[in-house]
């Protein structure tokens, strides 16, 4: 069951070059059916490590050096179902709002952030 959405700033400072840059990052938080709660991350619709941890840092620009971020901003994102909250009923044939099939990504862009990197060409250096 998730227990919390939101939408966190997280800021990077490189402790080799000292770059500095922030990646937004929407975070979710599940509920397991043992009463475990977990931490999910996602950058631009893409599942990604935290990147409060070593193994989710992402690469320095300047140097290729990891570093563990901290958190910075955070905007929660209402969870559904809060007692009288607007609503609008979605018809069944789909057609409600068909262009939002054709949108373009909203990405993570909303200040300047540096590209997203693949996992693989992660070297394990850098750390704080």
């Amino acid at each position: 069951m998730i227990t919390e959405l939101a939408v966190e700033r997280v800021e990077f400072t490189c402790g080799n070059c000292w770059n500095h840059w922030s990646v937004d990052y929407d975070v979710q938080r599940n509920m397991d059916g043992r009463g475990e709660e977990w931490e999910y991350f996602y950058r631009d619709n893409t599942a990604v490590p935290s990147p409060y941890t070593p193994d989710g840092a992402p690469s320095c620009a300047r140097c290729g050096r990891h570093w563990v971020g901290h958190l910075v901003a955070r905007r929660p994102i209402p969870l559904p179902g809060v007692a009288g909250a607007p609503r609008s009923r979605v018809p069944e044939e789909g057609l409600h709002r068909p262009e939002r099939h054709r949108a373009p990504l909203l990405e993570a862009g909303g200040h300047q952030q540096p590209p997203r990197e693949p996992p693989a060409d992660r070297p394990a250096t850098g750390l704080p």
